[in-house]
């Protein structure tokens, strides 16, 4: 297997892992993977997406729900949800670890 055979091997693993909701071992269990060879990969996926995107402020959609908690869409496709006034100091804490 060529190197650019690997890489969309593991690509559409990475998404189908993504898509799933389970664990990286779980999925890699699942799928008779290498779990190591998953880390590996995530890890390259992770470090291109970083390159190839640009850096500075991104715009960041706050959305109150019904039940009058606040909601976070990163445009990353990452939601943070249940937000209220008493854990706020915890997502200033999981906003500087993004």
């Amino acid at each position: 297997m060529t190197t650019q055979q690997r890489a969309l091997f593991w690509n559409e693993h990475l998404n189908a892992w993504q898509a799933s909701g389970l664990s990286g071992q779980a999925f890699c269990q699942q799928h008779h993977l290498i779990y190591h060879q998953f880390l590996y990969w995530r890890q390259k996926q992770i470090r291109s997406e970083h390159s190839s995107s640009a850096v500075g402020f991104a715009r960041v959609a706050p959305v109150t729900t019904t039940d009058g908690e606040l909601r976070i869409n990163l445009p990353s496709g990452v939601s943070i949800t249940g937000i209220h006034a008493g854990n706020v100091t915890l997502l200033g804490t999981l906003l500087r670890q993004l």
